[in-house]
């Protein structure tokens, strides 16, 4: 090969190269987006774990219906989530992994008060947004201005808003009671709840005759109930958590509770397997609920999507109607999304201010924040479970045996009173 042809050679081979790389790149498609992490805890096992399910297959349906539209900001979303296994203890040590190791783009709270209370720290440290799912009042010992609550809690007060309607409820009633009895779990949602109704109570008029905590991992509920009974109140006001609910229900029915009126606070007895477990023990219940699909709160969207949950569920195990809380499972991601659309960034200061100042179209109605990060306004509603039959599940289908008795513009059906009646 002569010099010249090989200096022309050489002068060509960068242009060569290139072409080879712009051929080849033209070959292989482009690089997807890399997508959204939004990384969350969830009680997957342990005591919580029916509810936390249902609500992370709820965030998941969320995710396939946000990336079927296209995503976010022109990118797919994707959850990053741990098991807390229903364990505060694992809860700090989740939130600094997804943040600073996940190096996730945004963060969620798992499910219940007792969960979200320690991934506040850390949350805080980080500077992030957080929206929490059925924490009642976690905000009101952090005054954290990023922090948002998705539960039905709401107002200024809303320590008071899960037996508010129980208290209006008993007060309308003739002859009124005068007397009342507050038991609650140890543990934050049940302090929190308890607080609030003693200040119902207060606001009532009522007297408080019994008013004592349990540890979080007792069993045998049966002496509580008798020390109940023997105190003669005439409402009885429980804040509990799920396996605990389910023990007081079965002792108060074993001794034959006497009460006007009980309930109040009890977490558990709103989801479907508890319900066909107790049965007809539940009647008479009057207790806190957040939605049924009376036609009053059949708001835009929540129907079709429960009939995505529910052809999901049997197969992931989880609540088979899903009433409680997967619909604020689902509404939770519709508000970090719109905040994210809303803003055009995933800037945590952004966020946070547009969700302090917006209201929010979610598939519970429309949605609105007051100052303290919790909802604008209350939307607990109070309910009473009449005329259950057995253990089946068809009849907790629709809401003729747990009717809506607060407040007026849900209500669907009048208070059987007292407590003892709806037993016969």
């Amino acid at each position: 090969m002569s010099r010249t042809l090989t200096l022309a050679l050489c002068r060509r081979l960068p242009a060569l190269a290139l072409g080879l790389v712009l051929a080849i790149g033209a070959l292989v498609p482009a690089r997807a987006a890399e997508p959204i992490k939004i990384g969350l805890g969830m009680s997957l096992t342990g005591p919580l774990a029916a509810n936390g399910k249902a609500a992370l297959l709820a965030m998941q349906i969320w995710v396939d219906d946000a990336n079927a539209k296209g995503g976010l900001l022109g990118r797919p979303v994707t959850l990053v989530d741990y098991d807390d296994q229903s364990n505060p203890a694992t809860v700090p040590g989740i939130y600094t992994k997804l943040i600073d190791v996940d190096k996730v783009d945004l963060v969620v709270g798992g499910y219940a008060t007792v969960m979200l209370a320690p991934a506040m720290p850390v949350v805080m440290q980080h500077n992030m947004a957080f929206i929490g799912l059925l924490g009642l009042a976690v905000n009101s010992q952090f005054n954290y201005p990023k922090y948002f609550s998705m539960t039905a809690t709401g107002g200024p007060q809303p320590k008071e808003t899960i037996t508010k309607g129980f208290f209006d409820i008993a007060m309308a009633q003739s002859p009124k009671p005068t007397t009342v009895s507050i038991v609650a779990a140890d543990s934050e949602f049940a302090k929190n709840a308890s607080d609030g109704a003693r200040a119902n109570a207060t606001a009532a008029g009522l007297k408080v005759v019994y008013d004592r905590t349990y540890p979080p991992a007792t069993t045998d509920f049966s002496p509580i109930v008798q020390a109940i009974q023997a105190a003669g109140a005439d409402l009885v006001v429980v804040c509990s958590y799920p396996l605990d609910s389910v023990g007081m229900v079965r002792a108060a029915n074993e001794i034959g509770l006497k009460a006007k009126m009980f309930g109040g606070a009890m977490v558990g007895l709103q989801t479907t397997s508890t319900k066909t477990s107790l049965g007809p023990a539940l009647n008479g219940i009057v207790n806190y609920d957040f939605w049924l699909p009376v036609k009053a709160m059949q708001f835009p969207g929540v129907l079709d999507f429960l009939k995505k949950y529910q052809a999901k569920a049997a197969a992931a195990g989880v609540d088979l109607l899903g009433y409680y809380i997967p619909p604020w499972a689902y509404a939770d991601l519709q508000v970090l999304g719109e905040a994210v659309e809303g803003t055009k960034s995933l800037d945590q200061e952004k966020l946070g201010a547009y969700m302090r100042e917006h209201s929010f179209a979610t598939i519970l109605g429309d949605l609105k924040f007051g100052s303290n990060g919790e909802l604008a306004e209350s939307r607990v509603i109070q309910t009473q479970f009449q005329h259950v039959k057995g253990n089946g599940l068809d009849q907790f289908r629709e809401t003729n045996t747990e009717v809506v008795l607060w407040p007026p513009q849900y209500k669907s059906g009048d208070i059987i009173y007292p407590y003892t009646a709806a037993k016969e």
